[in-house]
C-alpha cells in the first residue's frame, strides 16, 4: 500500500479513478442512465459533469441498447468508453453490441482492431426491489469469450480495477454492488491499476479455503472473524477478476488448507461458484481432505417480501453455518 493512502468509501474510489484517469486521458468518457443522480449512482460519478462536461459524462435517456451501441461504436472509432447501468438487470436490453460485437471484434480482426470499452453493471439487492431489480448476471458474461469480468470487493480495487478496466484494449464487464458503497479502506491517492486476472488471499488460514468475490468477500472475512473464536482458522481467497479466473491462486490455497468452499452472489447452477468446484475437482482432486462445497443464492427470483429476502441472501452467518457442518465444528 502507497505511503499517502487515507481512508475512502469504495464508491467514492471510483469517483476518484474517474477524475484521475478523465483528467489523464480526454478519450476516456462515460455514458448511461443517472450519472448526475446520487440515487442511482451513489457518489461515484459525483462533480464528474461539472468538471468535464456534458459532453464527457453523457446522462442518456432510458434506452440501453442504443447508449450500449455508442459505446462501443465509440470505443471502436478510438475513445475509452464506460457504459453505466445502474441496474444490472436492465443492461440485458444492451447485448447485442456486447456480446456480438464487441466480444468478438479483436478476434474477427486478427488482432489489428480493439474495443476499450467498460460495460458498468450495478447489482442491487433487497429494498422489496423484486425479482427484475435484482439480479447478478455475472456468471452470464464470463461465459461469453472475449470478454473479461471484474469484481471488485475492496476501496482500493474498486479504483484499480476501474482504472485497469478502462485501460484495457479489449471490453471489460465491471461488476459493482450497492452494498459495497459505504464500505471504507485505505487508497493510494495517486493514479494505479490492479492487475485484471490476479486474486488475492485477504486471509491467510489452515483449516479450509473460501473462494469468493465482490460483495461476499467481505462476508467472509467477517465469517473468518466468527469462526476464529471457535478455533477454526479459514483462508480467504478474494478472485477480484472472474474472468480470466486465476487459476493458479486458487490451486495453491486449496492445496495448502485441502478444503474448499467456493462462495458465490449469483445463482447456484451454471454459476461461477460451479466452475470453482470444477477446478479444483480436475486440478486438486488429490488433495482434498473433504467434499467441495459451494454456496450460493438459491434456483430461484429474489422475492419482493422483506421477510422472505433475508433467508434468499448470503450472510456471514450462513457462512459461518456451512463451513463449520463441513469441519464437523459445533
Amino acid at each position: 500500500m502507497s505511503s499517502n493512502s487515507r481512508s475512502l468509501k469504495y464508491s467514492r474510489a471510483i469517483n476518484e479513478a474517474f477524475v484521475q484517469l478523465m483528467t489523464a486521458d480526454p478519450s476516456v468518457f462515460i455514458i448511461g442512465q443517472g450519472v448526475k443522480s446520487p440515487w442511482y449512482v451513489g457518489q461515484t460519478c459525483a462533480g464528474l459533469i461539472d468538471q468535464f462536461g456534458e459532453t464527457r459524462v453523457i446522462d442518456t435517456p432510458v434506452s440501453e441498447n442504443a447508449m450500449t451501441g455508442a459505446a462501443v461504436g465509440a470505443a471502436i472509432a478510438g475513445m475509452k468508453a464506460v457504459s453505466v447501468h445502474p441496474r444490472m438487470d436492465f443492461a440485458l436490453y444492451g447485448l447485442d453490441p456486447v456480446i456480438n460485437e464487441a466480444a468478438n471484434w479483436h478476434y474477427m480482426f486478427g488482432g489489428a482492431a480493439s474495443v476499450p470499452v467498460v460495460v458498468w453493471g450495478i447489482i442491487n439487492r433487497k429494498g422489496e426491489q423484486g425479482a427484475q431489480h435484482s439480479q447478478a448476471l455475472h456468471a452470464m458474461f464470463a461465459q461469453i469469450p472475449g470478454l473479461k469480468v471484474v469484481a471488485p470487493a475492496t476501496p482500493y480495487d474498486a479504483k484499480g480495477l476501474m482504472v485497469a478496466a478502462i485501460n484495457d484494449p479489449n471490453p471489460v464487464i465491471f461488476v459493482d454492488d450497492r452494498w459495497l458503497y459505504d464500505f471504507e479502506d485505505d487508497v493510494p491517492e495517486e493514479l494505479y491499476e490492479s492487475e485484471i486476472g490476479k486474486a488475492q488471499v485477504l486471509k491467510q488460514g489452515t483449516d479450509l479455503t473460501i473462494v469468493t468475490s465482490s460483495y461476499l468477500t467481505q462476508e467472509s472475512l467477517k465469517a473468518a472473524a466468527i469462526l476464529a473464536d471457535s478455533g477454526v482458522d479459514v483462508e480467504v481467497l478474494d478472485l477480484r477478476t472472474i474472468k480470466p479466473l486465476d487459476v493458479p491462486a486458487i490451486l495453491a490455497s486449496v492445496r495448502s488448507t485441502g478444503r474448499l468452499l467456493a462462495i458465490d452472489g449469483g445463482w447456484r447452477s451454471f454459476g461461477v461458484a460451479a466452475e470453482i468446484v470444477a477446478v479444483v475437482s480436475e486440478e486438486a482432486f488429490e488433495v482434498l481432505k473433504s467434499p467441495v462445497r459451494r454456496l450460493t443464492l438459491p434456483d430461484l427470483p429474489a422475492p419482493a417480501s422483506r421477510s422472505l429476502e433475508d433467508p434468499y441472501y448470503i450472510t456471514s452467518e450462513s457462512i459461518v453455518e456451512v463451513v463449520k457442518s463441513m469441519l464437523n465444528v459445533n
